[in-house]
């Protein structure tokens, strides 16, 4: 009988913990879910691989925030178990992005403070603090007054902020949550291409969650596609293109076999 509610699963007996392959960064081992009595995950397991970036797309409903929110200790699970390169998520160093930019930021803070904050939190010197500034704005190539507070910004200048707050700590992973879905396609290039860079100039294990097939196709070095709840792996494919990728690449075969693999594995899964 399917367990009803937390408690239950709690009753469970763990199974004796398997390792990932060579390179496996993340492993996902039992994760258990429950809303309202009823599985979102129920025993799944995952391998996200060290130094990728990985796209999570599935139908609507079946937990891809979810999933990245609990690998990132933002949400409970309610088994299993999660780990970083063997350690724990306390003892890993990560990065967060968050869909909703307006309310990420600190309001009552300067931007400079805001995307400095991790450093701060972590006791590191004022010059160090400045000196890793320095760093992301030259990356970012900032040419928008971070003495000012967000809200007097545009969206984008919010999520550029965002994005570098996420990386000043030089995170271990980074987790993306539709971090587009509130931008101008002008924008969204520049931070596509921005956090491109900063994947080839670091290589950093990123997870992404994005509604938007083109845009987890072009940045993923693979797409982990989930069904409707509850919630398995429908598939995991491969994207091996070459980076930078570019305006050229949506044309290249590689990239439209990988999205055309990508959209008939969603649509079967919707079906069902």
């Amino acid at each position: 009988m399917r367990p009803q509610n937390a408690a239950v699963v709690a009753d469970v007996p763990a199974r004796p913990f398997v390792p990932g392959p060579p390179g496996t960064h993340i492993t996902i081992r039992g994760l258990t879910k429950y809303f309202a009595g009823w599985p979102l995950y129920e025993d799944f397991d995952l391998d996200i691989p060290k130094g990728r970036i990985v796209s999570v797309f599935g139908p609507n409903g079946c937990g891809k925030s979810t999933l990245i929110n609990m690998i990132a200790g933002l949400i409970p699970i309610d088994g299993g178990e999660i780990l970083f390169d063997g350690k724990s998520l306390a003892e890993t160093r990560i990065g967060y992005v968050f869909q909703n930019y307006r309310e990420a930021m600190f309001p009552w803070m300067r931007t400079i403070d805001n995307i400095a904050y991790p450093l701060v939190l972590e006791r590191k010197s004022k010059a160090e603090v400045d000196r890793r500034m320095e760093e992301l704005v030259a990356s970012f190539d900032v040419r928008f007054d971070l003495k000012r507070y967000p809200y007097e910004l545009s969206g984008g200048q919010q999520q550029t902020a965002s994005i570098m707050r996420a990386l000043a700590p030089r995170p271990e992973v980074v987790f993306l949550d539709e971090p587009f879905s509130a931008l101008d396609y002008e924008m969204t290039l520049f931070i596509r291409e921005k956090l491109q860079e900063v994947f080839i100039q670091t290589g950093t294990t990123m997870l992404l969650v994005s509604h938007d097939l083109e845009e987890a196709v072009y940045l993923a070095d693979s797409i982990l596609l989930l069904t409707k709840r509850p919630t398995r792996i429908a598939e995991i494919i491969p994207y091996e293109d070459p980076r930078p990728r570019t305006v050229a690449t949506l044309s290249e075969p590689g990239f439209v076999h990988t999205k055309k693999r990508s959209l008939e594995i969603f649509q079967r899964e919707v079906r069902r």
